[in-house]
């Protein structure tokens, strides 16, 4: 019996990483057997992923590539289209069972059932799910840390970190996962934890839920042996128990992990103070806590270019041992008495309950400046900030030199209170509160001021290609130069957390059939290794920054699969002005205010727009001064996506790229709220009339004026010929004698020379054999012009040619003789329409 006749055949698949990757196995006689297929293509592998609840198709292998299975191999052949809900709904052709060699069994590559999309990288995200028919979003309402737990295990992300609730759900998002999952936190994957349906197929939610996973477990402190509130550091990760380095371990992180471990607050931060020899190689990435995470894991964390670690340079943590104690509180003086101690990290003193950060830069070594000062973190304003008081902020930030002091909250805006204002810093100071200034909370200025800073430890990554926006040499920036990668290794892995990082698919490839780059520039980082538990390359181990890392032959040329050709609305390169179109009003200068952004056009909502803002567009496009900042669509709902949001401009500013504005595309509006501007641009464009000012009313005016004077000319030259040959018999003669005439009396008599040299006058067509006795060809040729008339036309020439007059046409030989009406040879023969007496030829009779 073949299987497709099964009504409930048992489908799974073997020797895979996961539960949907694997050998496809079909249960045949109470025994599981291998398959074969002569028609395995993604529409097939779409249906065994359906059917087995994992989610879609990624792709369909061939000849064993999970390794061969034991016992018979069921011969088949069954084609699907994709859609059908289990194999046994596809087509069968044949099926039977065969002993055929090893070698030859089919496999399936599916997505799985969970995954986390919108965060940074595969391990964390907004949690939606796939049985087959589509990911769907999974609702806030009732989802646990321990359902994170089983999820984070599954992709292998190790231990949930954060579980967030309240988020926004996908805008193409139609619907929400109608079950709750019930995990206890020890299944092996989220598709084996107990589900509830929801009452009603709508479960209670306020939001998607998005978490955090970490390959970071778990965290001790180890003395003598024993776990306690002191000792040296040691991390849990996939690899087992690791100590982690004293290089750039500060009061910040020694904080986190006191609190996390229920030891109080930091007391010192001795380094190798407790080291035991022996044990695995020292950890050397670097946390970045700001001292308020929950836990280690949410810091951010550097892998990339860290060398190693030197002997015994392990670090280490004295906690209070309680939670009670609270640090010491700091008065307002500007000295610090104990500054040296404190760069040291081994006491804490006043300075160290303050904290300094950069945020929204992309970094730990750019952003907006903020400050940690009697329990809030606030800004600094803008007035008076220069490289001096930046350079201090990087220094103490361990983040070398200050490359840059950005100003009018060039990273966006802060929230809380702005703390310090007319910072005078000599650049020589310890600490940023330590410059002189207005005081604590003393400031005239607003978030739209707020000062930023880009230093020289400052990293970033970007593709440099002509032509391509995910493909080309891939560059990071360190220590204030743009710099080329080593390829090596470079696994597919590595590749898949840079293209994620830059915004351009889950996966890449390696060129190496590209010619070598010219010119000369760093090599900064060769051995690059990532995990899949990185989520972004600064997180990847590699070897140390060097200046020359690598020849010039390994440098790093990139693929991404979201590679797409650069777009600009109008021309390469895009310019500021070019990025940015009014539409829908009564003029150049007013409308509906449209980006451009990621290959579209988008909206911007009018979430704090003003005439300031307004004032911004207008300067832009050249259209003069702001006259009013209209929102709520009023000049019509855009569509797309609304690419911008609380958008806070002073008015100054040579674009609306360098206003402060949340993230692009983020924003919690709708089009209903599309903003536009009215500016004092004079250039407008009149409202048409129709049939007068529109192209066709011009068209016609023309048209028609031209055919009356044809019209008269034609009536003048009958009547000549009447008079002159009252012998014609018929009207039909007259028109085509008159035709005749009217070409002799328009010939110029010292160019009928013309006529032997077919060379000078272009394209001849003939035309014998058609009733034209005295016509052998039609000559393209000019003719002078006549007054008031600027196109060009055909005339029948007696002496056997037709003169080309009306660009744009060909001359194509007639096949009948006239026999129309004098109005109706006018009108057809000037406006180049097809008559019944010329098939194939247009003629134009002045």
């Amino acid at each position: 019996m073949g299987i497709m006749a099964h009504a409930c055949m048992e489908l799974r698949l073997k020797n895979g990483g996961h539960r949907c990757e694997g050998r496809v196995e079909v249960k045949h006689l109470n025994k599981w057997s291998s398959v074969f297929n002569f028609q395995w293509h993604l529409n097939e592998a779409a249906v065994v992923c359906r059917q087995l609840g994992c989610g879609a198709a990624v792709e369909a292998l061939r000849n064993a590539h999970f390794e061969s299975g034991v016992g018979p191999i069921l011969f088949k052949s069954f084609r699907c289209q994709g859609t059908e809900l289990t194999i046994k709904d596809c087509a069968q052709i044949q099926s039977d069972i065969r002993y055929l060699s090893s070698g030859m069994e089919i496999g399936v590559i599916c997505s799985g059932f969970v995954r986390l999309v919108g965060g940074h990288g595969s391990c964390s995200g907004r949690v939606e799910v796939n049985s087959g028919g589509g990911w769907i979003p999974v609702s806030d309402g009732n989802f646990t840390l321990a359902t994170a737990q089983v999820i984070c295990a599954e992709l292998g992300c190790g231990k949930a970190a954060s579980v967030l609730g309240y988020l926004p759900f996908r805008e193409d998002s139609e619907q929400v996962w109608a079950e709750e999952f019930h995990c206890e936190g020890q299944e092996p994957e989220l598709w084996f934890c107990p589900r509830v349906p929801c009452p009603g197929g709508n479960c209670p939610h306020k939001g998607a839920v998005h978490i955090v996973c970490s390959e970071y477990t778990e965290v001790r402190l180890m003395k003598n042996g024993s776990s306690q509130c002191e000792g040296q550091v040691e991390m849990k990760t996939s690899g087992g128990w690791r100590t982690l380095c004293a290089s750039h371990w500060n009061m910040a992180n020694a904080n986190v992990v006191c609190r996390q471990l229920g030891c109080g607050v930091t007391i010192s931060t001795p380094k190798g103070a407790y080291f035991v020899e022996g044990g695995d190689e020292i950890w050397r990435d670097r946390f970045h806590c700001l001292g308020s995470e929950s836990f280690l894991w949410n810091c951010p964390v550097t892998s990339l270019g860290v060398p190693a670690c030197a002997h015994g340079n392990t670090a280490s943590v004295v906690c209070s041992g309680n939670q009670t104690q609270l640090l010491p509180q700091c008065n307002d003086s500007w000295s610090n008495t104990a500054g040296s101690a404190a760069s040291e990290g081994h006491i804490l003193n006043c300075s160290d309950s303050r904290q300094l950060r950069l945020v929204d830069g992309g970094s730990r070594c750019a952003g907006r400046v903020e400050i940690l000062q009697q329990g809030s973190w606030g800004s600094i304003c803008d007035d008076s900030w220069d490289l001096n008081d930046a350079h201090v902020v990087c220094r103490q930030l361990g983040c070398g030199v200050a490359l840059e002091a950005t100003v009018s909250a060039h990273f966006g805006e802060g929230s809380g209170p702005i703390w310090l204002d007319e910072l005078n810093c000599t650049g020589e100071e310890a600490h940023v509160w330590q410059c002189p200034s207005q005081g604590w909370g003393q400031h005239n200025c607003r978030h739209k001021e707020d000062a930023g800073v880009i230093c020289s430890e400052f990293v970033a990554l970007r593709l440099v290609s002509e032509d391509q926006e995910c493909a080309g040499w891939l560059e990071v920036f360190y220590n204030n130069t743009w710099g080329s990668v080593c390829h090596s290794p470079m696994e597919a892995v590595t590749l898949s957390v840079i293209c994620r990082q830059l915004g351009c698919g889950d996966s890449g490839t390696l060129d190496f059939l590209v010619p070598l780059r010219e010119g000369s520039r760093p090599r900064w980082v060769d051995g690059i290794h990532c995990r899949k538990t990185d989520i972004s390359l600064w997180q990847c181990p590699s070897d140390p920054w060097k200046q020359r890392s690598c020849s010039p032959k390994e440098e790093a040329h990139i693929t991404c699969a979201g590679n797409r050709p650069k777009s600009c609305p109008a021309t390469v390169p895009c310019t500021d002005k070019e990025k940015l179109r009014l539409r829908g009003g009564d003029s150049e200068c007013s409308g509906r205010v449209e980006v451009w952004h990621e290959g579209a056009w988008g909206t911007v909502c009018d979430d704090s727009w003003s005439l300031a803002e307004a004032e911004v567009v207008c300067q832009q496009l050249g259209c003069g001064s702001a006259l009013e900042a209209p929102g709520k669509a009023a000049f019509g709902p855009g569509n797309g996506s609304i690419w911008l949001d609380e958008v806070q401009c002073r008015g100054r500013e040579p674009s609306l790229w360098a206003c402060a504005a949340a993230p692009w595309g983020q924003s919690d509006c709708k089009h209903e709220e599309d903003t536009g501007v009215r500016c004092s641009g004079t250039s407008s464009v009149s409202t048409p009339v129709p049939g007068i000012s529109s192209l066709p009313g011009i068209l016609c005016i023309i048209l028609g004026a031209l055919l009356f004077l044809v019209l008269i000319i034609l009536g003048i030259q009958l009547h000549r010929w009447r008079t002159e040959r009252p012998d014609l018999s018929t009207f039909e003669d007259a028109v085509d004698e008159a035709l005749y005439q009217e070409i002799d009396y328009l010939m110029n008599p010292e160019n009928e020379d013309l006529q032997d040299s077919p060379e000078r006058l272009g394209q001849h067509v003939s035309v014998t054999g058609y009733g034209y006795d005295d016509v052998d060809e039609l000559t393209v040729s000019e003719i002078p012009s006549v007054p008031g008339m600027n196109e060009n036309y055909f005339f029948l020439e007696k002496g056997g040619g037709a003169r080309y007059c009306y660009s744009g046409t060909s001359p194509q030989s007639p096949r009948e003789t006239v026999n129309s009406s004098m109005e109706e040879i006018g009108s057809s023969l000037f406006l180049g329409q097809e008559d019944p007496g010329y098939d194939d030829i247009e003629v134009a009779a002045i």
